[in-house]
C-alpha cells in the first residue's frame, strides 16, 4: 500500500483566534500565571507592550493541525523541532501551515517530514520549524 503523503503536499491549514480569555484559561490549565500572559497593566509596562499568549498554547494549535492530518500516528510517533519567532497576542488570527518536504521508508514504516509555520494576520512568522511522524504501513 502506498502512502497518501508525497513531497510537496500542502497539509490543510488550521486557523485559530487568540483571545485574552483563552490565554487566561490556558494559564489556569497549565498553572503558568506569569504576568506577561495575564496581567494587562503589568504587560503594558514591558517592552512587549501588552499580554502575549503562552508559547505552549501556540504549540497546541500546531499539534492540533498535525493531529488532524496524521491522527493517532502524530500522538504516538510525532515530534517537533521549532523556533519561536515573535509573540502571539490577543486579537491575533493564527494560521498554521505545513508542507511535506520528504517521505521515506524504513521497512514497514513511512517517515514523513514536514516544514511548518504559524503566522499571524500580518503574515508575521510566530513559530517556524519541522515536524516528523512515523506511520506504520498497512499491508
Amino acid at each position: 500500500m502506498s502512502s497518501p503523503f508525497h513531497e510537496g503536499l500542502m497539509l490543510p491549514d488550521l486557523v485559530r483566534q487568540v483571545s485574552q480569555p483563552n490565554i487566561n484559561k490556558y494559564a489556569e490549565a497549565s498553572g503558568d500565571y506569569n504576568p506577561i500572559h495575564i496581567d494587562q497593566e503589568f504587560a503594558a509596562s514591558t517592552p512587549l507592550g501588552g499580554t502575549i499568549a503562552h508559547g505552549m498554547l501556540v504549540l497546541a494549535y500546531i499539534s492540533e493541525m498535525l493531529s488532524n492530518t496524521f491522527g493517532e500516528h502524530w500522538d504516538s510517533n510525532g515530534n517537533l523541532s521549532i523556533r519561536f519567532r515573535s509573540p502571539a497576542r490577543p486579537g491575533d488570527t493564527l494560521t498554521v501551515s505545513s508542507k511535506v518536504e520528504s517521505v521515506s521508508r524504513d521497512d514497514d514504516i513511512v517517515c514523513v517530514t514536514c516544514s511548518l509555520s504559524c503566522r499571524n494576520q500580518a503574515d508575521e512568522v510566530v513559530v517556524s520549524g519541522e515536524a516528523r511522524v512515523r506511520i506504520p504501513e498497512c499491508r
